[in-house]
């Protein structure tokens, strides 16, 4: 099968609260000035219709450009931001998204996230109870952290009452989180992956990843962000390649067997040394 026989608009999921995300986003890390603003409307050409950014990305100008140039109109766009580590607290992050808003010319954020949980500052609950006000003026649709741990995640819902919508993780087949995915199903939270092709690094030449490829007709990155959806998460690749951006946005033609699925979750190699929630702080 050709990767064009799998094209189609890409579908949605309902969040906790309602409200509905595209199954895949367009990660826009490093993507800035007028070449950054090309690359972010060459995705919403190519299908995208969500957009991830954030403060500490640099480039909220950059995506609220993209979006008043693009020939999609702003309510079929699902634009993500996050509040960094320097704005934690309550007043702190309703200014905070309220520069954001100002950088990216928009009305209203459709899902905001604490960037960093920032333990040894404290103050990631005071900074959920800011996103609950936003969310009651109106000022953002869906709220939702990145990089929490189960028991942070449990004492947001056990402090405030409401669970985040979504958490952005770090994850891929050498760090599947198979037991963090398992407790976002059981208290409602979609899991979204940051990192979702671990900027390939031999990934790709995986036995179990090649092999399904070959047997789909797909290339391996396909392959790799199938296995997200079929994990139960929402991968947020990102490429300002307008080809491989129509590549990775076309995986949903196919689906991966079970035991496809459990090859490359096998590839887990332990904790991976990335920035481990609990000690990095984020600026």
């Amino acid at each position: 099968m050709s990767t064009s026989e799998h094209s189609s608009a890409i579908p949605t999921l309902e969040l906790n609260d309602g409200a509905s995300v595209p199954q895949i986003g367009l990660g826009t890390y490093a993507m800035h000035d007028a070449e950054g603003v090309g690359a972010i409307i060459a995705g919403i050409d190519n299908g995208y219709r969500l957009l991830d950014t954030a403060v500490n990305y640099k480039n909220e100008r950059e995506v609220g450009q993209a979006v008043i140039d693009s020939k999609v109109g702003r309510d079929e766009l699902f634009i993500t931001s996050k509040v960094p580590g320097r704005h934690h607290g309550f007043d702190e992050t309703i200014a905070s998204t309220e520069e954001s808003l100002a950088r990216l010319q928009l009305e209203r954020l459709d899902l905001h996230l604490i960037h960093w949980p920032n333990p040894s500052v404290g103050k990631y609950v005071d900074t959920w109870r800011g996103l609950i006000e936003l969310r009651e003026r109106g000022l953002v649709t869906s709220i939702g952290v990145s990089n929490f741990t189960e028991a942070m995640l449990q004492e947001l819902i056990d402090e405030t009452g409401v669970t985040p919508a979504v958490n952005q993780i770090e994850l891929h087949p050498y760090f599947p989180q198979s037991k963090l995915i398992e407790f976002h199903r059981s208290i409602g939270v979609q899991t979204e992956s940051w990192s979702p092709l671990y900027r390939d690094q031999g990934l790709f030449d995986e036995a179990p990843i090649a092999e399904a490829a070959a047997a789909h007709g797909v290339q391996p990155a396909q392959v790799v962000l199938r296995w997200h959806l079929e994990v139960g998460s929402l991968p947020i690749p990102k490429s300002a390649n307008p080809e491989r951006q129509r590549l990775n946005a076309d995986i949903f033609g196919f689906s991966l067997t079970s035991a496809e699925v459990d090859a490359i979750s096998g590839l887990e190699r332990g904790r991976m040394k990335g920035r481990d929630p609990l000690t990095h702080e984020e600026m």
